[in-house]
């Protein structure tokens, strides 16, 4: 499940075992993911924070869908198939759509143009690869060419936070050898009307 030590809904005791009634799924399954964090429960506080601030907050404009998207993206660049088998299943369960999100996925899998949900969503694509894979390189221009497109700037700041997001959270995963095993797939923290609800669905 991972290389480093973690702790289980039914050994957490403490802070941890307040946190882990907050974010538990069905069965009292904590995600791997979450688990990672065991040894220090405040920084599975302040990672449940800014998940839930970026992905699921009544506060964001840009549809869930797409912020699911682009979490996909970033994890495949990254090679975090831990993140890309859960984020891909809450993508399909919000498009609605199995064989356009199977598409997608081979794409980017492929490493194809993501040209896929029109130009103005696949502009934020591009910012988040290159803000993934060649963060020196990016520049004022990649900024107005989102504003270009449309985005508003507070869009774009849900983009940026979102690959940013995603970069921190893959990187714990393949740092710390977490796996899915034992996991269940696509659950998430669904009540975006109250950010302390933290509970996975």
């Amino acid at each position: 499940m991972s290389w480093i030590k973690t702790i289980d809904y039914h050994a957490a005791e403490g802070k941890l075992k307040s946190i882990y009634e907050r974010v538990k799924g069905p069965d009292n399954k904590v995600d791997n993911v979450l688990q990672l964090h065991s040894l220090r429960p405040h920084t599975l506080q302040g990672h449940m924070t800014l998940y839930k601030s970026v992905l699921h907050h009544t506060g964001n404009t840009l549809p869930k869908w797409y912020l699911e998207a682009l979490g996909v993206y970033v994890s495949s660049l990254n090679q975090c198939s831990y993140c890309v088998d859960h984020h891909f299943e809450g993508l399909k369960r919000l498009l609605n759509d199995d064989k356009k999100a199977a598409v997608f996925l081979k794409k980017i899998k492929e490493g194809k143009n993501t040209a896929f949900f029109g130009s103005q969503f696949d502009s934020g694509m591009a910012y988040a690869k290159k803000l993934t894979c060649d963060l020196h390189g990016m520049t004022r221009a990649d900024f107005q060419t989102l504003l270009g497109h449309g985005f508003t700037q507070g869009e774009i700041l849900e983009i940026n936070q979102v690959t940013s997001y995603f970069n921190y959270v893959n990187r714990s995963v393949l740092g710390l050898g977490i796996t899915t095993q034992g996991d269940t797939l696509g659950l998430s923290p669904s009540a975006n009307e109250d950010p302390e609800n933290w509970k996975h669905h």
